[in-house]
């Protein structure tokens, strides 16, 4: 096997709740392993806060998340070529404002901002997708409306182009191919993808909407 990266690789998927993150983190974990690439995993650290979460969450709570999701990055990062994080400060710097009606009462955004920097790729997902009740997270849209909207305006500041993918939620199942994002990850890092004695794998090309067919809408 080919050696480790120079560099461990640190990339988050952001965004709203209910929009297959932790689907997508699976997903894009386990392209990497193929590739022959030593992998760990971070989990979405706001289902364990014991200060509340979703609309009712406080500005303590927000920060209590803030800062949990550096400390599991600190803890993990050394551990693999590739940490692959559920949530990332950018997102949860969009709960924590909302939280706080737009203020900074703890002065948590330099942090953020540097702390953005430390990711080597950023992946956010669009809500696209209906929210569905875990018994955890809310299925108030309005609530995730606000979410994005607060994203939409913080995260160009906390996230060069080079290092944002954007994908629809709608478009993370089974057939969605990581191979892309995997190829550009490895680039941005430069570094080869595959380790050696890995047989390099073909991206399938996405299909084409076909264009003036009607689309039937569906009763369920």
């Amino acid at each position: 096997m080919s050696r480790a990266w120079a560099k461990h690789a640190k990339v988050a998927f952001v965004g709203s709740h209910g929009i297959r993150k932790t689907t997508a983190v699976h997903a894009f974990a386990n392209t990497m392993q193929r590739a022959g690439r030593s992998v760990e995993h971070g989990r979405e650290v706001v289902r364990d806060n014991p200060l509340g979460i979703n609309e009712e969450a406080t500005g303590e709570a927000q920060l209590w998340v803030l800062v949990s999701q550096v400390r599991q990055e600190l803890q993990l990062a050394q551990n693999a070529d590739v940490l692959v994080l559920d949530r990332g400060v950018m997102d949860n710097y969009a709960y924590y404002l909302r939280a706080c009606d737009g203020d900074d009462p703890f002065d948590v955004a330099p942090l953020v901002r540097r702390w953005s920097a430390t990711y080597d790729m950023v992946v956010r997902l669009l809500p696209d997708v209906a929210l569905r009740d875990d018994g955890v997270r809310s299925t108030s849209d309005a609530f995730r409306d606000e979410i994005e909207a607060t994203l939409d305006e913080e995260l160009p500041g906390l996230v060069e182009d080079r290092r944002l993918v954007t994908e629809a939620a709608s478009a993370i199942d089974d057939r969605f191919d990581w191979w892309p994002l995997a190829e550009r990850l490895a680039g941005l890092m430069g570094e080869p993808l595959y380790a050696d004695g890995v047989p390099r794998r073909r991206s399938r090309p996405r299909p084409r909407p076909k264009a003036d067919v009607p689309q039937l809408e569906m009763e369920i």
